[in-house]
């Protein structure tokens, strides 16, 4: 990014102010905004402007009624304010960088005694040097299928845990399948490893986006799609649009995620896709027009969905990566298009049955769908019963590294605001702080 201009800067008497420090720290927005307006003069209108975001959704902020948790916004506010990156708790940003800075070359630095220099045609102890070192080997199918049964794990594992500490191994062992692929091979053989190569990529999108870190991920996402693209596998292809999607529902961009859906569905229609890839896909579709608030073509999708998974068979030649969507999977999903609605009442049976079929060790959605079923219960006007179902979902929570999680948590602590002093409330708040402290520092107390 450019280096800002120095109209643009906020004066250094307000980054060094304490209040400042301390609402930026905890990401208090609402304060910032004010502090911003009152000591730098630039008003909401303006901040709006600079940040890339509506006046409305700056004054909600401003007034306290709305957070903002998503990456890609604070990282908008951080260059549209000039709010250095570490203040927030982000990466350094390309403006702070002195524009014109030359290093000047040093001379040779002399070895310590006893540090002897590598010999002589050795390899560097680089990660790319230590991988080309093992990719010295002819591969085989069974290398290819070990390589798919790593993947599996890393979507088991990814359930338990979450994807933030299984992202080194993951980005590693997709810069070693991408080193293989610039060697020759024959055709099979080198369609099996973009095959990987995009599931890799695929998987560390997901682990960014669950991480709420969205540039990241979608970066990772455009690598997958490549990769499918490179060996025509358009059903995958749609797969990844699919994910890219369901981002951009998170992202308040209910439009892109229509547009995206509705690509993906044209790629497994062009490729033959099976009834269970469909199914996932117009369930999908269902969301995207379920953030947009409408309610026929929501309807629609989610009729279209259980259409085709009604068409299922066994003899259906599904992709690995579709295998997840089973019959609670599209029952809980139905729930929660019907829950993004607004539609409660059909929402909590829906996600309640799902809820007691979900798998014990998948922890994040156990948490997901409790949460969903917290919130639904709570629309309904049952404080109790949505109290103790999120209750329920703090221990799978707290197992779970992800911060898409941690989002909705924040959203059920928020949505009992006028209510925090009742009971059930104030017992769901004692348990929450026990188990995920940190998750909810910056949270509003009654």
């Amino acid at each position: 990014m450019p280096e800002p201009s120095r109209s643009k800067e906020l004066p250094a008497s307000l980054l060094t102010n304490p209040a400042m420090i301390e609402a930026c720290r905890v990401r208090d927005f609402g304060r910032i905004f004010q502090l911003v307006k009152t000591r730098a003069g630039i008003y909401p209108s303006m901040i709006a402007r600079r940040c890339d975001l509506t006046p409305s959704r700056v004054g909600e902020v401003t007034a306290g009624r709305r957070q903002l948790l998503h990456m890609d916004v604070i990282e908008r506010i951080s260059d549209g304010l000039c709010i250095p990156g570490h203040m927030l708790g982000l990466a350094r940003r390309g403006w702070e960088s002195p524009q014109g800075l030359t290093v000047t070359p040093r001379g040779p630095v002399e070895t310590p005694p006893g540090d002897e220099p590598l010999a002589a045609g050795l390899p560097g102890a680089d990660v790319d040097g230590i991988l080309a070192l093992a990719a010295e080997h002819d591969l085989s199918p069974s290398m290819l299928d070990a390589l798919h049964s790593s993947i599996a794990d890393y979507w088991r594992r990814d359930d338990e845990h979450g994807g933030e500490t299984l992202r080194p191994a993951v980005v590693g062992q997709l810069r070693y399948v991408v080193n293989l692929l610039k060697e020759q091979r024959p055709t099979p053989m080198r369609d099996g490893l973009h095959s990987i190569a995009a599931e890799l990529a695929r998987l560390t999108g997901w682990t960014y986006f669950d991480a709420r870190q969205y540039n990241q991920a979608r970066a990772y996402f455009t690598e997958a799609l490549g990769l499918a693209k490179a060996i025509d596998d358009r059903q995958f292809a749609a797969n990844v649009l699919a994910c890219m999607s369901l981002q951009a529902t998170y992202q308040d961009k209910p439009g892109d995620a229509l547009a995206l859906v509705t690509a993906a569905e044209d790629q497994a229609r062009g490729a033959g896709g099976t009834p269970r890839v469909l199914a996932m896909l117009a369930m999908r579709e269902a969301f995207a027009h379920a953030t947009l608030g409408n309610h026929s073509a929501t309807h629609s999708a989610i009729s279209e969905a259980h259409t085709c998974f009604s068409r299922i068979s066994a003899d259906d030649p599904d992709p690995a990566w579709v295998a997840y969507f089973d019959e609670p999977k599209l029952i809980v999903d139905t729930g929660i298009a019907h829950g993004r609605l607004g539609e409660a009442a059909f929402a909590e049976p829906l996600i309640a049955d799902a809820l007691r079929r979900e798998r014990r060790s998948n922890h994040r959605g156990r948490a997901f769908h409790a949460i969903w079923l917290a919130r639904t219960q709570l629309q309904r006007g049952k404080l109790d019963e949505a109290c103790h179902t999120a209750m329920d979902a703090l221990v799978p929570a707290a197992a779970v590294c992800s911060q898409r999680l941690v989002g909705h948590l924040r959203e059920f602590y928020e949505q009992l605001e006028p209510l925090r002093r009742e009971p059930a409330a104030v017992a769901f708040e004692a348990r929450l702080r026990e188990l995920l402290p940190r998750q909810i520092s910056g949270s509003p107390r009654p």
